[in-house]
């Protein structure tokens, strides 16, 4: 599964705040991520944060594009209708 996330650093907690559509009719999960973005660290928090809510293995999550950009695309491994399942349930919050 490929997963569009819009990240925002630096916040006070690492959360979901929505969903926002993009400039190209998709829509991007948009996560607020306590780290600075720097040298990865909020990549690399986005990343073990969201792996734990979807009960994934952090390895099983990889940054496909936008390592130095806000916008990210992540490939997930797993169940494609329990991540979807999840995913959903994280937005919804």
């Amino acid at each position: 599964m490929t997963l569009a996330v819009k990240v925002t650093p630096r916040a006070s907690r690492t959360e979901v705040t929505g969903v926002q559509p993009q400039a190209d009719g998709r829509t991007a999960l948009a996560v607020r991520v306590a780290s600075p973005p720097v040298d990865g660290a909020a990549n690399d928090v986005l990343i073990a944060w969201l792996a734990k809510q979807l009960s994934v293995a952090r390895s099983a999550i990889m940054l496909r594009s936008g390592a130095t950009g806000r916008l990210k695309m992540l490939r997930i491994k797993g169940d494609g209708a329990a991540l979807s399942a999840k995913l959903l349930s994280l937005a919804a919050r």
